[in-house]
């Protein structure tokens, strides 16, 4: 259902990231920034996005207006997906890139076994044992450096929705291991993902799953990745869902849903008319939300619907869609 990919587009050892040239420090893993610079700009950006690579090619073609409107995608920080079997290069790369710097990387761990009951984004680890190994190397590829963590896109909502090819108690366990290793690493944040505001209207169905999953020792919970809901609409959930888990804070993914969610069928998959949201800040005016991320690259597509490619794979007509929809 995320639409993340299992192509190489997405995989480690694609070793492509977030995107543009802006970020500096802000409220980081370590607290607050004792520099004193702008929280909006916290997070690391990667040059050679998808984003900023079209960008470029499109000003080469004579394309201005449309690379003028990429770069409202290719100067804003995106989450790096890890789904292959190569984490720890890609993870150290990423990070080091970062932290020299002085920013802080976004990285989303989809890699669960049974990934995506099957759909679009299906894949992930052979086995739990093969699982807990690719945290352990992922988790070895962050060392002491900065870092936010998205713990598994939909797998416990999906989970929670029904999936026949997962045992729960496995897969909640596997999600606590890979939450109880990446917070050894002492400069990482870690937020288990807890689907979205339309998906479990009933937060109350996610509290059992998501403390068996580990959630009292992460950092908190993310919400709205790959999906649309408004940023008013998942800060109620969100702290509807944390006064469940004792206060816990989240993170919301606001790449894609400037417009709010499509309301035709498919809403979740490569829906027309959609906008770039809030661009990533951990200056959110609200004690409970520690960051707008970008965590869903806009640009990529969901799936193979309504024309896209493969989950993953970059769609430059959709991007600009996006950006030529967004406020600016």
């Amino acid at each position: 259902m995320c639409g993340a990919g299992t192509s190489g587009a997405r995989e480690a050892s694609g070793a492509r990231g977030v995107s543009g040239a802006r970020g500096v420090f802000g409220v980081g893993p370590a607290g607050p920034d004792v520099k004193g610079r702008d929280a909006v700009d916290s997070f690391w950006v990667d040059p050679r996005s998808r984003a900023a690579l079209q960008a470029a090619e499109w000003r080469l073609t004579g394309r201005t207006a449309d690379a003028l409107l990429m770069d409202r995608i290719a100067t804003r920080p995106q989450a790096e997906w890890l789904n292959g079997p190569a984490s720890r290069a890609v993870v150290r790369a990423r990070t080091t890139a970062a932290a020299r710097q002085g920013r802080t990387a976004v990285l989303v761990a989809y890699y669960i076994p049974h990934r995506d009951c099957g759909s679009y984004s299906q894949g992930g680890a052979r086995n739990a044992a093969g699982y807990r190994k690719w945290v352990d190397e992922f988790a070895a590829g962050l060392g002491d450096r900065d870092a936010y963590v998205i713990v598994e896109p939909d797998a416990v909502a999906q989970t929670v929705a029904g999936c026949a090819s997962v045992v729960a108690e496995e897969r909640y366990a596997l999600l606590a291991y890979a939450v109880d290793r990446l917070k050894r690493q002492p400069g990482t944040r870690v937020y288990l993902d807890a689907g979205n505001s339309a998906w479990l209207p009933d937060t109350s169905r996610l509290v059992e799953p998501l403390t068996q999953s580990g959630i009292a020792r992460a950092d908190g919970f993310a919400l709205n990745v790959s999906n649309f809901q408004t940023d008013a609409a998942s800060s109620a959930y969100g702290n509807q869902l944390s006064a469940a888990l004792g206060g816990k804070h989240f993170v919301i993914d606001t790449s894609r849903n400037g417009n709010g969610p499509y309301t035709g069928t498919d809403s979740w998959c490569n829906p027309p008319g959609r906008a770039l949201g809030t661009p990533p800040t951990t200056a959110t005016g609200a004690p409970l939300i520690d960051a707008y991320l970008w965590i869903k690259r806009p640009g990529e597509s969901d799936g193979t619907c309504r024309g896209g490619p493969t989950a993953g794979q970059w769609w430059p007509s959709y991007a600009l869609e996006l950006a030529r929809n967004s406020r600016g």
